[in-house]
């Protein structure tokens, strides 16, 4: 499990296409700080297994269906990423429940910067619209964000310069697509009723 509380900018140093699936080299120092094979470690939000590593990089696999359902299948030599950890039994935790496991992509629309934040507003895929409520958590490229206004197709958020300066929303632009988790518990809750795409 993770918080969504992004640990550190990492990037790709090397992308081997292989028949039904991807290899990526990414180079981060604080994640893989103790990192052992078979460790898991969030990129751009998806949950990924470290296969390998050595000094800062480590090594992961990526299944096609991971790259059709996330925006990893345009990550390039040199992209940067943001990086985290599972967290600790017993640690804080400082954004919502996230499981790594990518809804769906979005896409930046518009940036509206002010004084002291930053406006985005994020395509929203139809059958997700459900799961977001405004000041509900939703998980952004594997950043915990707040839900300033929620549509039928698209979302806002409000990014503080600590968010702009240490993970990759700082330097998208309208048009880059987003990996984006719904609360899992909003999910949950839909199920237990049996409520999705109605009444029963």
């Amino acid at each position: 499990m993770f918080t969504g509380i992004v640990e550190e900018l990492g990037e790709i140093t090397a992308v081997e296409t292989l028949d039904d699936a991807c290899r990526f080299r990414l180079r981060g120092p604080a994640v893989t700080e103790g990192a052992r094979h078979g460790d898991s470690i969030a990129v751009n939000g998806v949950c990924l297994t470290v296969v390998d590593h050595e000094g800062d990089e480590f090594t992961a696999d990526v299944m096609a269906e991971t790259l059709k359902r996330s925006s990893l299948g345009v990550l390039a030599v040199g992209s940067r990423v943001n990086l985290e950890r599972p967290t600790a039994v017993g640690a804080r935790l400082g954004g919502h429940i996230v499981q790594g496991h990518v809804d769906g992509t979005g896409e930046i629309l518009e940036r509206g910067p002010s004084e002291h934040w930053e406006l985005v507003k994020i395509s929203l895929p139809a059958d997700l619209a459900r799961y977001v409520v405004e000041k509900g958590s939703i998980t952004v490229d594997g950043i915990s964000l707040t839900v300033v206004d929620a549509g039928p197709d698209f979302f806002t958020v409000s990014l503080i310069p600590t968010t702009l300066a240490l993970t990759t929303l700082g330097i998208k632009q309208p048009g880059d697509p987003v990996n984006l988790e719904v609360d899992v518990i909003a999910k949950y809750v839909e199920r237990l009723l049996g409520t999705q795409g109605g009444t029963r």
